[in-house]
């Protein structure tokens, strides 16, 4: 496999094909009988303490969110007007965020309409904040490379924009379309995930459905034969959300899930009684999980991820080829590919075939993975990143590579405890409320 080139943002007219991946083609795995898990309500604790939206990185197509004139930051420094956040989510080129009153607005590309609201090149409305019109408060966000979604108080998922795969775009309903304003797409959902083109949705009966391009295996639920587009089924049958079937797990009474995560060609799900994963997907730096059978580089169907069994993980979050672990007891971990340093285990670091602590972090409360980066906010409320450090997104004032965790610091950062952060293509989101609060 060769190595990976340092990113550079893509022109907005333009985005780059997902990666598709080399070596012997899955086989076909039998049919398992699968019963339906037990009915298990489920339900997520979400943040509701205000703060400001803070940015670094790489702002060429208004993914900053500071206006036509700003193309890069190096250090991180606050959105104006954006006080009132709960949530920010960065998307590939552009980014989300969530109000307290449940309002989400967007900034960033919006050339295949990821921002779900009509905007101007000309009069620079995609690179400053505006509201998405949605028929009722959010209380979730995520996005990919050129789709958003949201979920509603009510449980239902609005989605807007388009998904990919190598060939193109694909649409982003079954109608094969791009979709520039909001449209429902599911009821009964809890939590969101999204991947580079994919979309998780975990409802409330502990059930979860997948929808997307399922080039890699994303979807938990689409044979090789039927990736491509759906093959002789058509587009509609994976642009069609449809229910991940989990196989039986001796001793397990329920297969309810709690937590639905996601990496750019892959997909977690835990499960709620025991807290053991499985992931499906990309799987070629075993940045999945998968040892045994690990010469396939894609899971097409749910595994059990033996290799994450010995911690109940609170969120789990992918890049392109890494995956980062935080346990119930905010200890970090890293799995995949090691180039740029993005594992956080130093310069002469290896690629990791199961989850290793990132042993220079303290506590933590939040973990994210941009491409090939790397970020974590400690329970002092400190950003730290690691990884490529192309484009400032790694918020230290200069484009180093750094391979162990290295707080940030900025006057904006100085003044504030951060509480989230986000990883989108070639820049960072945070949420962070002013120390004095």
């Amino acid at each position: 496999m060769p190595r990976e080139k340092k990113l550079v943002a893509p022109s907005a007219a333009k985005r780059t094909a997902p990666p598709t991946t080399s070596g012997k083609k899955p086989t076909k795995k039998p049919k398992v009988d699968v019963a339906p898990p037990t009915t298990a309500k489920v339900a997520l604790q979400r943040n509701t303490a205000t703060g400001d939206v803070l940015v670094t990185g790489q702002g060429d197509v208004g993914q900053l969110g500071l206006g036509p004139d700003v193309f890069e930051k190096s250090k991180a420094v606050p959105v104006p007007g954006t006080d009132t956040a709960v949530d920010v989510c960065a998307g590939g080129m552009h980014t989300l965020y969530l109000t307290s009153s449940g309002e989400v607005y967007s900034f960033g590309c919006n050339d295949e309409g990821a921002l779900g609201r009509t905007t101007s090149s000309l009069d620079g409305t995609e690179t400053t904040p505006g509201r998405v019109d949605l028929p009722e408060p959010v209380v979730n966000l995520c996005a990919g490379d050129s789709h958003s979604a949201a979920l509603t108080q009510s449980g239902v998922v609005y989605v807007w924009g388009n998904f990919r795969d190598s060939s193109g775009p694909i649409g982003l309903t079954a109608a094969g379309c791009p979709v520039p304003l909001p449209c429902k797409l599911l009821d009964k959902v809890v939590q969101i995930s999204s991947g580079t083109d994919h979309l998780a949705m975990l409802r409330d009966d502990g059930t979860v459905y997948t929808v997307g391009c399922a080039e890699q295996g994303q979807l938990g639920r689409v044979t090789p034969c039927f990736g491509p587009r759906g093959g002789r089924r058509g587009i509609g049958y994976i642009l069609t959300p449809d229910r991940v079937k989990l196989p039986p797990l001796k001793g397990c009474r329920s297969r309810a899930v709690d937590g639905v995560f996601t990496g750019s060609y892959c997909t977690f799900v835990k499960l709620k009684e025991t807290g053991v994963v499985y992931g499906f997907g990309l799987n070629n730096f075993h940045q999945l999980g998968v040892i045994e059978g690990s010469e396939e580089q894609v899971e097409v169907s749910p595994r059990l991820l033996t290799a994450c069994l010995e911690h109940r993980w609170q969120k789990i979050s992918g890049g392109q080829h890494h995956t980062l672990l935080m346990d119930d007891k905010g200890a970090v971990y890293s799995m995949g590919r090691k180039d740029y340093g993005r594992l956080g285990h130093g310069e002469d670091s290896m690629d990791e075939a199961r989850p290793r602590r990132v042993e220079k972090l303290p506590s933590c409360v939040d973990i994210a993975s941009g491409n090939v980066v790397s970020l974590a906010v400690s329970v002092d409320g400190k950003v730290y990143s690691w990884g490529m450090g192309t484009n400032g997104q790694l918020g230290h004032g200069d484009d180093e590579d750094v391979y162990e965790p290295k707080a940030m610091a900025s006057k904006a950062l100085s003044s504030r405890n951060a509480l989230l952060v986000s990883g989108g293509g070639q820049h960072t989101v945070m949420l962070a409320t002013k120390s004095s609060q």
